[in-house]
């Protein structure tokens, strides 16, 4: 019988190394990996010579149909699928109410709320979605009842949940203490945002009362020991009670220090940091204001080695974008305590992070693919994500690594009009994306009907895992 598809040609990039094979797809799933000659005959051949072939990425930290995002299921998609990105993970906000935060007239937070609503409630929304999503559930309350739901929480497919510590989200260490227990006995996953909420809240009151409004006031008021002061007494909860700790976007030495303390070998600590971590610096205040503005905020040059170093060695797991989609409109304000966090940048981070990784920094592709496919799939419980391997879901990227061009936001897909990338030139270029061995994407936009799915992710095993060495 003859497969669906051979893809023949190419350069396969993996976690071990590159090998100049081709592989087989029936009914979605890569069956047959091998030299031409050895692949089963099939209806279609794509011929990829002269470009790699990529595990499409794994970004398990988006914002897309949020309070904080403006990017409904379909643009911020087309987004991931223009930018190389087969699967997301999304947030499915607990006291959300639905609406979001500058169009509100009024709260846009409940006093309460069931996570498996929220669960509901983003699926529902995500039925024009090009790739494949899951959800992180995101306690946004101190409401001890909630606890009662993370075990039907976790048979629904969501054994990862969000915290932050910071922000009117945020929840106390005695919570976490409570919560990180009840998820211990489930082997579920903690996802947490630290920086420390007081510190943050005294020294932007400062900056206010002296009327220090420009961007580059900004990074004081959350410095990086305000991040690794969170981050310290968080690990230390969840080591206490054998917990699963994930740190989203780590951007400091600090931090990372305190991370890779409790790390050992990542069998319950993990962490990520995100593309514009490792490749700008807090000098985009002075150079793009407001447009750069995220939490936490950019650090210098020696935070963006420390990234890369943890990366390499493996004290950093995955690379994510937390991707948040504004208009100029919205960032645009006087002073930058007024300024919506977050930057757009699922359709930019793999050429970008290629970019600065392969080409600048001469890191192999085994490197790009872990932090950016393997190492997110394992991490959250995707097993038949993240490799081009027999039994994988077909999810793949055609790649020019020698295409140069310019990053504009005018080729944006998601509804966020301005890039933080903005004229920045690139060598690394996606060509094509395929799901599930459908192509979605190519050079000109997204391709046919929305087909991504709803992902019911296992509870994951935490496995050691290793860096470069």
């Amino acid at each position: 019988m003859a497969a669906d598809l051979r893809v023949v040609g190419g350069t396969l990039a993996t976690a071990q190394g590159t090998l100049d094979t081709g592989f087989a797809v029936e009914d979605g799933t890569i069956v047959a990996v091998g030299d031409e000659r050895h692949l089963p005959d099939a209806d279609h051949t794509l011929d990829v010579s002269g470009n790699m072939v990529l595990p499409g990425v794994v970004d398990p930290h988006v914002h897309i149909n949020g309070f904080n995002s403006i990017d409904t299921y379909e643009t911020g998609t087309a987004a991931a699928a223009r930018g190389g990105v087969t699967t997301v993970i999304n947030f499915a906000w607990q006291t959300w109410t639905g609406e979001r935060e500058r169009d509100a007239t009024g709260s846009v937070w409940a006093e309460s709320g069931s996570l498996l609503d929220a669960i509901d409630r983003q699926r529902d929304s995500a039925s024009e979605a090009y790739v494949d999503y899951g959800l992180h559930a995101t306690v946004t309350a101190e409401d001890r009842s909630v606890f009662d739901e993370f075990e039907a929480v976790v048979e629904a497919g969501v054994p990862s949940f969000k915290f932050f510590t910071v922000y009117d989200v945020g929840v106390s260490n005695g919570f976490l203490r409570l919560a990180f227990e009840r998820l211990a006995d489930l082997d579920a996953v903690a996802v947490l945002h630290t920086e420390d909420d007081s510190v943050c809240q005294a020294l932007t009151e400062q900056r206010r009362r002296a009327g220090r409004g420009h961007p580059t006031d900004y990074p004081g008021a959350r410095p990086d020991y305000a991040e690794a002061m969170a981050l310290s007494d968080a690990v230390s909860l969840a080591t206490e009670t054998d917990c699963k700790y994930y740190g989203i976007h780590t951007t400091s030495q600090a931090a990372m220090e305190e991370l890779a303390a409790a790390r050992e070998d990542g069998t319950r600590v993990r962490g990520e940091t995100c593309p514009h971590f490792t490749t700008l610096t807090a000098d985009a205040y002075e150079k793009q204001g407001t447009l750069a503005l995220q939490s936490p905020p950019l650090r210098g040059e020696d935070d963006v080695e420390a990234m890369f170093e943890s990366l390499r060695s493996g004290a950093l797991d995955v690379v994510s974008t937390d991707h948040v989609a504004s208009t100029r409109a919205e960032k645009a304000v006087e002073n930058w305590w007024d300024c919506p966090f977050g930057v757009n940048s699922l359709q930019t981070a793999l050429p970008v992070f290629h970019d600065e990784a392969v080409n600048r920094r001469g890191l192999p592709y085994s490197f790009l693919v872990r932090v950016l496919s393997r190492n997110p799939a394992e991490t959250f419980g995707l097993p038949q994500k993240g490799r081009l391997a027999v039994g994988a879901d077909a999810d793949f990227v055609v790649f020019d690594p020698t295409a140069s061009y310019e990053i504009s936001a005018a080729e944006n897909a998601s509804i966020a009009d301005y890039s933080i990338y903005e004229g920045r030139e690139v060598t690394g270029k996606v060509l094509e994306t395929y799901l599930r061995g459908h192509r979605v994407a190519d050079d000109d936009g997204v391709v046919g009907d929305p087909c991504g799915e709803f992902l019911a992710r296992d509870v994951p095993t935490w496995d050691p895992q290793g860096g470069m060495v």
